[in-house]
């Protein structure tokens, strides 16, 4: 066990500098960030939308869901034929009010630059070998994967898209990356909430991360549907430890294995200084998590 190197990792992947980001209002609800760039880039070409107030962004938009979704998607349309945004997937994703209700729906290749909080589903996959040792099914990215490709990946992890529900996402993710049957993960309990949150390439990754965990019988093996995933690896908890600090792991995947292998204990009496690290990501299980956004 390396418990100073993985605080030292999770404080290199959870902490950044927010002053570097604007506040970016819609309505009277703060739910996005905006590097130095995207502010220049929409109050220069999008100033019918956007204009600085106090220190902070505000988008004028007010309306229904579908009149501001609309709105939106025709202004990242302009932004993707300008050559600013890049991983363009024809996939919306939900941005919530803070009391939880839908607000609008665009693009998740916008979400990035806008900094909104976007949702994802990630299945740690767990199997007890006869000896008693508990390892953990990682997987490892196809190469041919536009993004991280060969990189180690929790059992199953992505998105959930616009109108669909946890349940739904995981349902559907579980099958297509991983072979995992709908009624093993119906009513399967949630294992922890995240917030994974950190600048990137196109500005501010922020992501509520709904982690389960699956318990699968010894010689089942998943088996990847939609050629996404090279392999799945039985490893070791040491293994897991080990790829994590070779920064192997997608960082998501690496926030979920973590909590993973401390909720499971892997780091014995020095657990509870791993949780205190995970503390800064870790939230309470509520359905109306979106609340939190603000945080």
């Amino acid at each position: 066990m390396q418990v100073d190197a993985v605080l030292a990792y999770l404080d290199k992947i959870t902490r950044f500098d927010r002053q570097q980001f604007t506040p970016l209002y819609i309505g009277k609800e703060r739910l996005g960030w905006v590097n130095a760039a995207w502010k220049e880039r929409l109050l220069n070409s999008e100033s019918q939308l956007f204009e600085e107030q106090y220190q902070k962004l505000h988008c004028r938009l007010d309306g229904s869901y579908r009149s501001i979704s609309h709105a939106l998607a025709q202004a990242a349309r302009r932004w993707q034929q300008a050559g600013w945004l890049n991983g363009w997937r024809n996939e919306n994703f939900t941005a919530f009010r803070h009391d939880g209700s839908p607000y609008f729906e665009l693009e998740r290749a916008a979400f990035r630059p806008l900094g909104l909080t976007s949702r994802a589903v990630h299945l740690n996959g767990l199997t007890r070998l006869p000896s008693g040792e508990v390892r953990m099914w990682v997987g490892r990215r196809s190469p041919h994967k536009a993004v991280d490709p060969n990189r180690m990946d929790n059992l199953v992890g992505g998105g959930v898209a616009a109108g669909e529900t946890i349940e739904l996402a995981l349902e559907r993710e579980g099958w297509e990356e991983a072979g995992v049957r709908r009624e093993q993960v119906r009513d399967l309990p949630q294992s922890s909430l995240l917030l994974a949150e950190r600048p990137v390439q196109r500005g501010l990754h922020r992501e509520w991360i709904y982690a389960f965990d699956l318990w699968l019988d010894a010689g089942e093996t998943p088996c990847n549907q939609d050629g996404e995933v090279a392999e799945h690896i039985l490893t070791p908890f040491a293994e897991v430890e080990r790829l994590l600090l070779e920064e192997r792991f997608m960082i998501d995947a690496a926030l979920v294995a973590s909590d993973c292998l401390a909720r499971h204990g892997y780091w014995g009496e020095h657990t509870p200084t791993i949780d205190a690290a995970l503390a800064r990501i870790r939230h309470p299980q509520r359905s109306d998590v979106h609340a939190l956004t603000s945080c």
